[in-house]
Formats: C-alpha cells, structure tokens, sequence
C-alpha cells in the first residue's frame, strides 16, 4: 500500500534530496506506517545500496556526505531528539573504528539504541582501539559495537575483543555490523554478534538485557 512512498523516500535518500526525503518520511508516519519499517524498507534499503556502489568503489565521498545529511535528518523525524525514553536497558558503547571515516551505520544504530531504552557512548568514528578501550573501563557497558563500512578495518574488528579482555573486560560482548562486516561470521570477527542491521543488534542486545521496558 505504502510501497510508492518507500521508493520515493528511498530515490530521495539516494539524491541527497533532504528536504524531499523528509517529506516522504513525514507522510509515511501520517499514514501509520511504523518508524521500525520506515527504516527497514526505506532507510536502510538506501544504505545497502549505496553499500554496494561503495564495495563497487563506484562512489565518491561527496556523495555519501550528501546521503548521510538526509539519512539523519530522516532519522530525527522518525526518532525526535529528546523524544527517547530514560535509559533503563544498560549501556552500549559505539564506535567506528580507526581508518573507517564513514559513521552513518553508527549514527543510525545510536538513533535506534537510545530510542529503544538504552544509553550509547559514542566514541565517534576513525576511533582507536585504545580509546574504544578507555571508553569500555569507563563506563562497563552491556557490550561494545563496532560498525565498518570498509573491509580494511577487519584486522582490527578481529582484535576488539582481546583488547578488552587485557583490560579486564572479558565478559562484555562485542557488536559488529555495516557493509564490510555484515556478511562475515562471528568467529571470523572474534565478535559475538554480528547484525544484520540496526534492529537486529538491538534485538541481539534485548536478549542480554533480558529485554527490560
């Protein structure tokens, strides 16, 4: 019923057009149409295709600026700042690890996280291992998510765990997810978890929390 609309946001995403995109976004939530599937078929529907055209390096940095302003914008229409519940759930510290300067992924699944209960520490992007680590000591979150669009941050994925388990932290468990993560397994990773998207970590994440309100 809806689907006209979900293309027109995902066009809109994909030109950079934020004005149109929340446009398309603010219509489909007049409608009825829950924010969870906004971002699942229209949101993330872009992401993935502007994933591909970056795996392709058919892309330029220019444009993915361009689609991750509108991409946020639409995101603050469907998750308001100030909007989220208390953080009840317990604490998820994020980052995009050091080399990845692409942290859409990463800003999408904060959105989502503190909307859903939970209270992200955001280590930012291009973020060291060694400040990710300083961030989990500090704050002795539920777990750890990195998020990678670019395959060259896997050695690093790979030693996020023993990072912190060096730094007494063995029991946290590590997120991954983004293009260059997303189709590898757990063990390749030495993560826990690897997420399909945005709302998969954090069912992932309900299951350790034992998914309080």
């Amino acid at each position: 019923m809806h689907e006209a609309d979900i293309q027109s946001l995902i066009h809109g995403l994909l030109e950079g057009d934020c004005a149109g995109s929340v446009a398309h976004a603010e219509a489909l939530r007049g409608a009825g149409v829950r924010a969870e599937k906004i971002v699942l078929d229209g949101v993330e529907a872009a992401m993935n295709r502007l994933d591909a055209k970056c795996t392709l390096e058919q892309f330029n940095l220019l444009e993915i600026m361009l689609v991750g302003r509108a991409v946020m914008e639409v995101m603050k229409v469907l998750y308001p700042p100030g909007s989220a519940p208390a953080g009840t759930k317990g604490t998820v510290v994020i980052a995009a690890l050091e080399g990845d300067v692409h942290d859409l992924g990463k800003n999408i699944l904060k959105m989502v996280l503190t909307a859903k209960g939970y209270r992200v520490v955001d280590c930012g992007k291009d973020c060291s291992l060694g400040t990710l680590a300083d961030a989990a000591v500090k704050e002795t979150p539920l777990a750890v998510g990195v998020s990678g669009l670019i395959t060259t941050i896997i050695p690093l994925v790979k030693q996020v765990r023993d990072t912190l388990r060096r730094r007494g932290l063995g029991e946290v468990k590590v997120l991954a997810g983004g293009a260059a993560l997303k189709q590898a397994i757990p063990a390749h990773l030495n993560v826990d978890y690897v997420a399909e998207s945005a709302f998969d970590g954090v069912g992932y994440l309900d299951g350790l929390s034992g998914g309080l309100p």
